[in-house]
């Protein structure tokens, strides 16, 4: 297959196109362009072609992948994930996001541990978070660390109750509606349980 052309992409930084006899049209890098030595007139063999669209391939996959983590940050699941979708042979996506993990661009523990915060930040027990960190792709052997992460149970609880509660915890609908909601949340029943005693207490308190 001969080059017919080779030039300087317009539209992204650090690529060359290079057209090829049959009309079809390499992307490639800087880096590719002289590793294969590709100019125009060059007599490309079979295997130097295939070798050059599989390196395209793979050079594309870290592209679209650095593109993807500079906006949001996401687990390595996630982007392998999100790369397939966009078009990306599976084994290109997981190499592109070996790739940004080993030069710490994803980083699945300060993904799960950022994950936990926010989530706990907005009132939300270790159940839910557990439930987003599976959602969200991040392995199973980093989730008790990020849960670390959460705030304690019973002040977030305490302040939840105080918001959510329209009467006294006497009346079983009521109490029905506010364990509901907290489980919901992703508290566990014992520590939704304690922190109802405590403000039936604290309500008998203030009427003492």
């Amino acid at each position: 297959m001969r080059v017919e052309e080779v030039k300087r992409s317009e539209r992204k930084k650090g690529r060359f196109l290079v057209r090829l006899e049959d009309g079809d049209i390499l992307r490639v890098t800087e880096e590719e362009l002289l590793r294969f030595g590709l100019r125009a007139g060059l007599e490309l063999d079979g295997e130097t072609l295939e070798a050059v669209r599989a390196s395209v391939k793979a050079s594309s996959a870290k592209a679209a992948a650095a593109n993807i983590i500079g906006s949001r940050a996401l687990s390595k699941k996630e982007l392998t994930r999100r790369l397939v979708k966009k078009g990306s042979d599976e084994a290109d996506a997981q190499a592109a996001a070996d790739w940004l993990e080993d030069i710490g661009a994803v980083d699945d523990a300060g993904y799960a541990a950022a994950l936990a915060r926010h989530y706990g930040g907005k009132g939300y027990g270790p159940a839910r978070v557990r439930e987003e960190l599976r959602r969200r792709g991040v392995d199973r052997s980093l989730w008790d660390e990020a849960l670390e992460e959460l705030p304690e149970a019973a002040e977030v609880l305490d302040e939840l109750i105080r918001k959510k509660c329209r009467g006294e915890l006497s009346d079983p609908r009521e109490k029905k509606r506010v364990s509901d909601a907290l489980l919901r949340r992703g508290f566990a029943w014992s520590d939704v349980k304690a922190a109802m005693g405590r403000y039936t207490e604290m309500l008998e308190d203030t009427y003492d």
